[in-house]
Order: C-alpha cells, then structure tokens, then sequence
C-alpha cells in the first residue's frame, strides 16, 4: 500500500519576519545584527545532579551538565544550560533530538531520569553586535554587563515581559541566544525591532 501521507514543509515561528530582522540587521550599520536560529533540537533533562546518571550522560554526550547555577556547558555542537538544581535544557542541531534522548536513555539505564523533547516549544533569536547587550538591556530586568552575566551564562528571566532563556555565548562575539516560547515569539520580534530603530 502507497504512503499516502501528506508532508507539509517545516516552517519557524519566525519565518514571516525573516527579512524583517535582516533589514533592521542592515540598517544598524553593524550594531546589532537579529536573526532566527530555528529547528534547534531542544531536550529537558532532569535528573538527580550527583547521581550515577548524571556522571554516565556526560560521558554519552561527551559533556559535562553544568552545576554551578545560570551557567553554559558546550561541546562540540551541544550546549548544556542550567536551569535548576537537578534540571537541564540540552540544544542541539536540528533534527538531532531523536538520537540525544536516546543516548541519554541509554546512558542513565535503570537510574531515574526525565527527558522531555521540548524543540516544538520554542525557537531562538540570535542577538549579536556591539550594542546587542544595550539593546536587551532595554527590556530585561537582569544586569547583562559582561562582569555579571558574561560568556557562558544563561538565565531564565524576562525580556520585553516575555518569559525567556537568555544565554549569553562562550564564542568569541557570539553574543546572545534569546530561547523563546513559539506562541510569544512574534510579539518578541516585534519589541525586537522596535527597540532596534534606535540603531538605524
């Protein structure tokens, strides 16, 4: 029997502002530069934080979950972020999420574990350029100076009154990742490019 099931293109919560953000990316004069990183593979792990598990998903993945609070382990092309005591947001490229859970599946055997893939549930919006901690600065509660939430920081916090995980990159000017709930993601773009009309 025929596969007849229909396949619709994958498109990202931001697709209908892309070139929206690449012209105010254009306008700035290098300043600020906007973009969406879709499809990332987004995995929450949960798991006792000095337990077997962990130690033998470290191995796995060939990277350490972070334990110091609001911090950012990377590796390769994985990123590890803190977000509690006993729980982790692992990003990944698109498409590899099936294989992450399944090696941290492995990996933690019989010991206890929760892993929930949350890629649907967000996108992500890259920040970078000189005045890209300026311009989230606007809108975000936290003190983003790079001497308090410099390179391989990440915090759970709001920006523009949008509920958001803020990354700040370990890559030299990398800037930030800005990981967003997909329904609030067009309201995000918008205080976005808002803000940035100073830098025109």
């Amino acid at each position: 029997m025929a596969d007849t099931a229909l396949t619709v293109p994958l498109r990202s919560p931001l697709s209908q502002v892309a070139d929206r953000l690449a012209a105010a990316t254009r306008s700035s004069g290098g300043a600020i530069r906007l973009a969406e990183l879709p499809f990332l593979a987004q995995l929450n792990v949960r798991l006792d934080a000095k337990g077997a598990a962990a130690a033998a998903v470290g191995l796995a993945l060939d990277l350490q979950l972070p334990l110091q609070p609001n911090t950012v382990v990377r590796a390769g092309e994985l990123t590890a972020l803190w977000l509690g005591p006993d729980e982790w947001l692992l990003v990944g490229p698109p498409g590899s999420e099936r294989e992450l859970e399944s090696r941290i599946r492995e990996a933690a055997g019989d010991e206890h574990l929760s892993v929930t893939d949350v890629s649907a549930q967000r996108t992500t919006l890259l920040v970078t350029g000189p005045r890209a901690q300026e311009l989230l600065a606007h809108g975000c509660p936290l003190d983003l100076h790079p001497r308090v939430f410099g390179s391989g920081r990440c915090a759970q916090t709001t920006l523009g009154r949008t509920q958001v995980v803020l990354v700040a990159r370990d890559e030299p000017r990398a800037g930030f990742w800005v990981l967003v709930r997909s329904t609030f993601a067009g309201y995000l773009a918008d205080w976005l490019l808002d803000a940035a009309t100073e830098y025109r």
